[in-house]
């Protein structure tokens, strides 16, 4: 497939463009792509999951965590001496100890990028009613044991009727 700019070289860039609902798609060379102002792939000027991250960690200078722990500056990591500067521009630690040198300014970024800073995991579809139900079930013996150390017999009560009804369900199945 030739360029659809200049018609005489080989489309080696396809970008899919979608304004406003429409989607338009474009078979451009590389130098055609490079004077239009595209983003190259893979080349200097391109994108990468590094500059992403970088991108989401520039939010410190107008963001609400801008007053969370010391200055992005003056933080470093004491082991293999990366500073949180040079974290946010490369976008990788320089070691494991990294992690918590910086945890202060991670879990809003983890927060940002995932909506969340725990990782509850994922339940197949097939088997997902099963797992839930026993996670359930463990949830719902710990609430019991915690009714019934408070002395709250009544609720204890309800519990465990909930618990042996959930567990006829598992065994039936």
């Amino acid at each position: 497939m030739l360029c659809q700019e200049c018609g005489n070289k080989p489309a080696t860039l396809h970008f899919t463009k979608i304004v406003n609902g429409e989607k338009t798609e474009f078979h451009i060379c590389e130098s055609c792509a490079r004077e239009k102002g595209e983003m190259l792939p893979g080349t200097s000027g391109g994108f990468s999951i590094h500059s992403l991250l970088s991108g989401l960690m520039d939010f410190e200078k107008s963001g609400p965590s801008s007053s969370i722990g010391p200055k992005p500056q003056t933080l470093r990591c004491e082991d293999c001496g990366l500073t949180y500067t040079q974290f946010s521009k490369i976008g990788r630690f320089g070691c494991s100890s990294c992690y918590r040198y910086f945890a202060g300014r991670l879990d809003p970024l983890f927060k940002r990028v995932h909506g969340n800073t725990v990782h509850v995991g994922k339940i197949p579809k097939r088997s997902g009613g099963e797992i839930q139900d026993r996670r359930e079930l463990d949830r719902l013996k710990q609430e019991l044991h915690q009714r019934i150390e408070m002395e709250e017999f009544e609720d204890a009560a309800s519990l465990r009727d909930r618990i042996r009804e959930l567990e006829r369900k598992l065994t039936d199945a």
